[in-house]
């Protein structure tokens, strides 16, 4: 009896709370209208940004009805818009009705109301309703939901709506590529969509929309990156320029993608250099972790490739430390010339590196395994005979290893000689690093990432919007008040002990 009684109690507990919670996120959603409206009224999009940024805390909490209580409370209900809204929720008669009974009477004030509701609170309901379908996983309701919101917000062209239509780009995207099947298959939705983000990004260069440029801009790189259509995600980059003022997370994402396509193009140079500055890019919050991870991950592959060892402190890293275990492996293996490891450690984390794109990129690195044991072997020996070479490496003949070291040797990777007659490899003495220019291109390249650092800085600093025209217009305000008083001085109405004060206020 006495646990039937706590269940009741508990029941009847929890009810309220839940209750309390549907309330407290449909007053959080609606505060948002306000910097909405005050976005437009002063053309601020900071305003915008900051209704965006909720989004994220407000996700946990979001319902249907929620939604549904929001677009009540906000429509009449005739509005046309309310009624698109509420069928892309996907809510059934009777839920509908039951929202519409218990806020009646908030319903029935709305009815005398002149006030009309702006385009962008409309769209940021919609972006709601997208977060609500793609966290319950309802990908076929979304993709269409989401196709119509596209034309609509290209229909409106206002440019208080940029932030919003680059969010809503995002989920578009997003919607198509969980669809079946599935990319890399060339039957993938995924394909369909790229006209109508190669229109929406002609259309937002033409408007100077950069917020969706830069959005779409990044969507069409991971749409190629996905069906391995690199040659289009190369001419994409070649042909157009991504907006010097794109919000971060843009920038980070266009500079990951980016990296991914100069390492596969064999660009090991710039690709380092994309990852890295996409690394610095990205947030140091656990909300970005994922996005961090995978940036990383390329770049110590990228690094491999270019024949350096990453430092051991990125693997200690708490939000690394166990995604990049593999990785870890991989690059003891690499670091000692060790090939039997090196193809034990593919073989056993083979599905993780798939699912982390790097496999093919990390199959290349087979011959620098092999040229980093032959320099380990340059150092240790001052001479080694090939047969010896075949046995440490595990190599196939000493045809083959004669060949590799060659290839070595006139890469730059070792200084050593090779004696084809008796079979063996003379390792020469090594000079003075410093007498050589690589010191100072070294110095050279961490000044160069100093300043650029510097000058990104600068540009990513914000100022109040139209400032300089309101210290114009008090400078302007200023002269003419002089003027009346020189003029009231010279006609005699005015002494000048009594236009001191003023005199001096200015």
């Amino acid at each position: 009896m006495a646990d039937q009684m706590e269940g009741v109690v508990s029941t009847d507990v929890e009810q309220p709370q839940a209750e309390n919670v549907e309330q407290k996120t449909i007053a959080d959603i609606r505060s948002n209208f306000t910097l909405l409206e005050r976005a437009v009224q002063q053309f601020d999009a900071r305003f915008t940004l900051r209704a965006l940024r909720s989004i994220s805390s407000l996700r946990k909490r979001l319902t249907d009805r929620v939604i549904c209580s929001v677009i009540v409370l906000t429509y009449t209900p005739t509005n046309p818009t309310a009624r698109i809204l509420i069928e892309g929720l996907g809510m059934d008669g009777k839920a509908i009705q039951s929202v519409a009974a218990q806020y009646k009477e908030e319903t029935a004030s709305l009815k005398q109301s002149t006030k009309e509701v702006i385009p962008e609170i409309d769209i940021y309901i919609a972006i709601l309703i997208q977060v609500y379908l793609y966290d319950t996983k309802e990908y076929d309701d979304g993709a269409e939901f989401s196709t119509t919101l596209v034309d609509k917000i290209r229909e409106l062209n206002r440019r208080t709506l940029d932030s919003l239509a680059a969010k809503s780009y995002f989920y578009f995207s997003l919607f198509h590529e969980e669809l079946d099947p599935k990319p890399p298959s060339k039957q993938s939705p995924v394909i369909a969509i790229r006209g109508k983000l190669l229109a929406a990004l002609r259309s937002a260069v033409l408007r100077k929309d950069q917020d969706t440029q830069a959005a779409v801009t990044t969507l069409l790189l991971r749409n190629y990156i996905s069906t391995a259509d690199i040659t289009q995600a190369d001419l994409l980059v070649a042909q157009t320029q991504f907006p010097a003022t794109a919000p971060n997370n843009q920038v980070a994402r266009y500079l990951y993608y980016l990296g991914r396509i100069r390492a596969i193009q064999l660009s090991y140079t710039e690709a380092h250099e994309h990852l890295i500055s996409a690394t610095r890019k990205s947030p140091t919050n656990a909300v970005a972790t994922g996005f961090y991870q995978a940036s990383t991950k390329l770049l110590v592959v990228v690094e491999l490739l270019m024949g350096d060892i990453p430092d051991r402190e990125i693997f200690s890293q708490p939000r690394l430390e166990k995604a990049l275990e593999p990785y870890f492996r991989l690059v003891q293996a690499v670091r000692v010339g060790d090939l039997q490891g090196f193809l034990k450690v593919v073989q056993t984390y083979s599905s993780t590196f798939h699912k982390d794109g790097t496999y093919t990129l990390i199959l290349r690195l087979r011959q620098n395994v092999i040229k980093t044991g032959i320099r380990m072997l340059s150092l240790s020996y001052s001479r080694i005979s090939l047969r010896d070479i075949c046995i440490r490496l595990g190599l196939e003949s000493e045809e083959s290893a004669e060949y590799i070291v060659a290839k070595a040797i006139r890469d730059g990777v070792i200084e050593a000689s090779l004696d084809h007659e008796k079979g063996f490899m003379q390792t020469k003495q090594a000079g003075d690093v410093y007498a050589t220019r690589e010191p100072g291109e070294v110095f050279h390249e961490r000044i160069q990432a100093c300043l650029s650092l510097h000058d990104e800085c600068v540009m990513a600093m914000r100022y109040p919007m139209n400032q300089h025209r309101l210290e114009l217009k008090n400078a302007q305000e200023a002269r003419e008040r002089e003027r009346e008083l020189a003029k009231e001085i010279q006609e005699g109405d005015i002494d000048d002990d009594d236009a001191g004060g003023d005199f001096d206020g200015l």
